[in-house]
Order: structure tokens, then C-alpha cells, then sequence
């Protein structure tokens, strides 16, 4: 009997660690620091002195659409996208790309190889429509061969990407705190948020830092945003006070206490005590700026909810910030067709070199 029971023990832990050896190596183990592939054409050219730059910051939700968009984590119960509705949405923003003719558009939640956009490749489906951006970058912030969630059932893949219409040097994936609230199993399978620190050489010497991220949502009683923000911070002041750097995202954070305050719906996602965001907005210019909204918030609105029956922007939680050297002349976020592509608006800026 004896011997029975320690052949069955023996089968229980081989079979655990083969358990645990296969999901280690069917999700993704990013280092805290990896040097990621640039595409960068050799006769593209460079920024110049004193240029002019524009920037578009913009969550486009894997190309779902902003209808019948309210999924399974926001407590809705409407499918994925059909594969039509994907290559309708994917054409609206490219659209709008190409009316707005950013040089850098820097984008969250593209898809790629995952199983609820069929297995698509968003960024190669959006340069197979913007022919004039020629150099870009991407990184994966959420990848698993399978997540085993009733809901989600299949292969995750979802990157932070940049695309730009002038050189690119280098570019570098800096990852961020995890939510701390996670057990060993549940951070295996969840998103691996990160930085995406990209670099574009400026003619005759210098260059301009861009970086595109998108921080942790449902992060909520744990200190996972004032990690985060904490982290976005260093990572600036690593650049030096000369430097001139940009940085765009969904950064999921309300921007301000009054916002907060005067916030109902969907307010579990937020830290009733206090924005994480302040250290941030309180110590860089950004777009929308505080005096922005706290003169006239709902022009600088970035999110709809998808519980919205207008499906109308309600809040502030996308946003660019930009370093001392750099003079802004120019700051918008853009609705018209935008409202229908997806759950964010994207957000537009100018810089003067």
C-alpha cells in the first residue's frame, strides 16, 4: 500500500512540474530590459533642426470598433470582432492617419497572432494601408501560446507600436512593475506591461526619444499605478535635462483629484484617495495639460466606456508628455470618425525642435 501511495505521489508532482514547465513555456518572460528590432529604411530621412514634429497618441483596442465592444472584462458579454468588422475598423484608421498626416504615430493594443482577431497581424494590415510610414517598431506586451480564461479561450498577442515617417535608430522594451496583486499562476498569463523607448536620430547631431507605453487597468487596491508611474518617471529623468524626449500612451490613470471626485461611473477602476497620475502631470507639460481640463475638461476627453449607450467620451486617462526643450504649438484629440474605431480617442500634438 505503502508503495502504491508513493508511485501516485511521485505521478502527482511529475505531472505538476510538467504542468508548470508547460505554461512557463507557453507565456512570455520578458527581461526587465531588451533591445527590440527596428525597421528603418537607409534612404528614409532624418528630422532636422528646428523641425516641426506631430505626434498622434492613440489605444486602438485591436481594431474591435467602437460598437458592440463591451467584452467579457468589462463585465459585457458582446463576441470578438467578426474578421469584416476588423478590416472596416483597420481602414477607418487609417484613415484618419492619413488625414491627420502625423510624422510618429504611436499606437496601443495592435494585435498579432491572436486568437480573437483571427490570428491577424495588425501591424502589418496598418502599413499595408499607410504606405508613407516606412520605418517602424513593435513590441509584444501580452503573448501566450493559450490562456485558459472561459472567455478568452485561445492564443493572446497584443504590442505597443511606433510608425514613423523619418529614420530610426534604436529601440529598447523597459518593462514595468506587475500588478502586485497577482498570484504566481495569474501573472503568467497576464499582460506584461512595458515602455517602448524608441530613438530618431536628428541631422547633424542629437536625436529625439519617443516613448509609447499603456499601464495596468483593474490595478485597484494594490500599489501597482504608483510603481508604474514611479518607473515612467525614472526612466525620464535617465534621459538628462538636455534631452529632448516625448512620451505618449494609455496611461489608465484619472488626471486630477476633482476628476475623481466628480466621477461615478466605473469608479472602482480608480484610487478614490488620490490620482497616481500627480507626481507625472504635476512635474512635466502635457497634453491635455491640468489648466487644460480643470478650465474645460470634456474637450480633452480620451475614453469611452463601452457600457456608454451614446458611446461618447466621459473621461481623461490617455495623454503626451513632453520634456522642457521641447515647444509645443499645437494640441488636439480628435472625435469625427474617430468615435466610431475605437474605445479611445487618439490625441494629436506638434513640437518644435
Amino acid at each position: 500500500m505503502m508503495k502504491i501511495i508513493r508511485i501516485l505521489l511521485v505521478m502527482c508532482v511529475s505531472l505538476a512540474l510538467l504542468l508548470s514547465l508547460l505554461i512557463y513555456f507557453t507565456t512570455y518572460h520578458p527581461s526587465e530590459i531588451e533591445i527590440q528590432e527596428v525597421y528603418s529604411p537607409k534612404q528614409i530621412p532624418r528630422i532636422q533642426p528646428g523641425q516641426t514634429i506631430k505626434i498622434m497618441n492613440w489605444n486602438v483596442q485591436f481594431m474591435a470598433g467602437n460598437h458592440n465592444n463591451h467584452f467579457f472584462y468589462d463585465d459585457g458579454t458582446d463576441p470578438w470582432p467578426s474578421k469584416e468588422s476588423i478590416e472596416q475598423t483597420l481602414d477607418g484608421i487609417a484613415r484618419v492617419i492619413q488625414q491627420q498626416a502625423p510624422d510618429i504615430v504611436l499606437l496601443q493594443e495592435v494585435d498579432d497572432v491572436a486568437s480573437r482577431t483571427h490570428r491577424q497581424d495588425q501591424t502589418q494590415a496598418l502599413l499595408s494601408r499607410l504606405p508613407d510610414y516606412t520605418a517602424f517598431t513593435q513590441t509584444f506586451y501580452w503573448k501566450a501560446a493559450y490562456v485558459p480564461h472561459p472567455d478568452i479561450n485561445g492564443r493572446v498577442g497584443m504590442k505597443l507600436v511606433v510608425l514613423s515617417k523619418y529614420a530610426l535608430s534604436q529601440a529598447t522594451r523597459i518593462a514595468l512593475p506587475a500588478i502586485t496583486t497577482d498570484d504566481i499562476l495569474r501573472r503568467q498569463f497576464n499582460l506584461k506591461r512595458a515602455m517602448q523607448q524608441v530613438h530618431l536620430p536628428i541631422e547633424g547631431g542629437g536625436e529625439l526619444v519617443v516613448i509609447n507605453t499603456h499601464l495596468s487597468a483593474f490595478a485597484k487596491g494594490s500599489n501597482t499605478m504608483t510603481l508604474q508611474v514611479a518607473k515612467v518617471m525614472e526612466q525620464l529623468t535617465s534621459l538628462g535635462s538636455d534631452a529632448h524626449w516625448i512620451i505618449g500612451g494609455d496611461f489608465n490613470l484619472l488626471p486630477n483629484d476633482a476628476a475623481i471626485a466628480s466621477f461615478t461611473e466605473q469608479r472602482s477602476h480608480y484610487n478614490e484617495q488620490g490620482t497616481e497620475l500627480t507626481p507625472l502631470i504635476t512635474t512635466y507639460s502635457s497634453i491635455p495639460s491640468l489648466e487644460n481640463i480643470q478650465r474645460d475638461p470634456e474637450p480633452w476627453f480620451t475614453y469611452i466606456s463601452p457600457s456608454s449607450p451614446e458611446k461618447l467620451p466621459s473621461r481623461t486617462i490617455d495623454y503626451i508628455f513632453y520634456s522642457p526643450t521641447l515647444e509645443n504649438t499645437h494640441g488636439n484629440v480628435l472625435r469625427g470618425e474617430a468615435l466610431a474605431l475605437s474605445d479611445h480617442l487618439p490625441i494629436v500634438a506638434s513640437f518644435k525642435l
